[in-house]
């Protein structure tokens, strides 16, 4: 069906990150929109603010004839009650990653791929783009205040989205320019191992061809350098002297990091960002990368970096005193744990770091066991909350818990201050307990553990 043709849409599972703002690109364009969540949030508490009906029971009383289109979230199984009666009155059911898809092949869609930097990465494309006036339509995984949420409605041709690699959504996606960031072992309640997911991301990358179509990659990633090429127009960033676009002259301060641009030889000089983390840094390159070879204008590129404040949850500042800082991070991938909290030392230097983090489902830390092990070394306190059980997947029935975890780091750093805590009483009680003046609180996980942030004080 066309989905240009819906009247009314029924969204199940409409309080995800992702689907959300699918909710608002329909909304906008004068669907009618009903939805559904088990939870309230702050972004339900959004779309009710717009006018959107949501249930909180997924019923199904919920699903009427009237409906054109059922959507829902991955996390919604065939077996919720709503997606059944869906079914029984043969209503056109899609998920998000499917409408996601159709979108792209009706933009010239630029899509943000890799295990980890994608929100950020796309969140500074789509500023330099709204700061270039290139009137983007915008699709983005977490919250950002440039665009007062998770979507933007554009004129233009242009939409910058993520793809996911979770069960190989993005090979629903027909992009025509791809922004790879890493690729790394995740997802592995899905993918065999990393030669698994790295033969999945060539075959997404295959589907560009001509020179109508981008790559634009980051080169010191060694996976990525795993790649058969497709015969498209390729660019190529990083720190390591040879690619298209490198950094060099970096320089890092409190609060802030400069460093030099070579853009095919020619060194456009200092870019800022208040930001910190070398991820950060590459994060910015692929921006850089990405608009400068789309005849972006060097000097609203580097404005719009050095006013960039990031997005919710990533290295997101809540609490910021003389006395406490307190930084909420969607962090989950032992790699992404660790270079948040190098970059805190780097940021906040001479500050005891107190890490506070909610592994995110039990096969992930199962299998990635070994590397969380080592990923905190740059924590002094560390508390680890319960693992958080994701809605809609399967666990295998093995039984692990954040105390393994606890012991195995213990074992390894037997004079580290390192608590497990059963669930968010213990946590906040714990937190209260080894708080000193002058500590930085980081709250890490892509799970509920965020909800702690504001009740964290001295």
């Amino acid at each position: 069906m066309n989905i240009h043709e819906v009247k009314k849409i029924y969204i199940s599972g409409i309080g995800g990150i992702g689907i959300s703002a699918l909710a608002r690109y329909f909304f906008v364009r004068g669907v009618e929109v009903v939805g559904s969540d088990l939870v309230h949030s702050e972004v339900t508490d959004d779309l009710e603010k717009l006018g959107i009906k949501i249930n909180f029971a997924q019923t199904a009383e919920n699903i009427t004839f009237a409906y054109d289109l059922f959507l829902y979230s991955s996390a919604v199984p065939i077996t919720n009650p709503e997606r059944i009666k869906a079914k029984e009155w043969q209503i056109p059911q899609k998920s998000y990653f499917e409408v996601l898809g159709e979108l792209s092949r009706e933009y010239k869609t630029v899509a943000i791929s890799g295990t980890n930097g994608k929100s950020t990465t796309m969140a500074m494309i789509g500023a330099i783009m709204i700061d270039a006036e290139k009137d983007p339509t915008v699709i983005i995984g977490s919250r950002f205040g440039k665009i007062n949420g998770n979507f933007r409605n554009g004129t233009s041709d242009l939409l910058i989205a993520e793809a996911c690699e979770y069960r190989a959504h993005m090979l629903l996606l027909k992009p025509q320019t791809i922004v790879l960031t890493n690729i790394e072992e995740d997802h592995l309640d899905y993918y065999k191992d990393l030669n698994h997911i790295v033969q999945t991301f060539q075959q997404y990358v295959n589907g560009l061809k001509g020179t109508d179509n981008w790559l634009i990659y980051n080169n010191d990633d060694l996976n990525i350098r795993k790649l058969n090429l497709p015969k498209c127009r390729l660019v190529r960033y990083g720190f390591i002297p040879g690619a298209e676009v490198f950094a060099v002259n970096i320089r890092k301060s409190p609060g802030k990091q400069l460093f030099d641009v070579i853009y095919y030889g020619q060194n456009l000089g200092e870019f800022e960002l208040n930001i910190p983390g070398d991820f950060n840094i590459y994060n910015a390159l692929a921006a850089i990368a990405y608009t400068i070879s789309f005849d972006i204008p060097v000097g609203i590129i580097k404005e719009s970096l050095k006013k960039y404040r990031g997005i919710w949850r990533r290295f997101e500042i809540v609490k910021n005193d003389e006395d406490l800082t307190v930084i909420s991070d969607y962090a989950h991938h032992p790699t992404a744990v660790a270079g948040t909290l190098k970059a805190i030392k780097e940021f906040l230097p001479g500050r005891r770091i107190v890490a506070v983090f909610q592994p995110h489902q039990k096969d992930r830390t199962r299998k990635l066991f070994d590397d969380f092990i080592h990923c905190f070394g740059d924590a002094d306190v560390l508390i680890l909350n319960e693992i958080y059980d994701v809605a809609g997947r399967e666990e295998e029935s093995n039984k692990i818990s954040s105390d393994d975890l606890a012991k195995a780091i213990k074992a390894i750093a037997p004079n580290k201050e390192i608590y497990f805590t059963k669930d968010f009483y213990e946590t906040e009680n714990k937190i209260k307990e080894v708080l000193k003046k002058e500590d930085v609180v980081v709250v890490m996980g892509a799970g509920d553990i965020y909800h702690i942030v504001n009740k964290i004080g001295l």
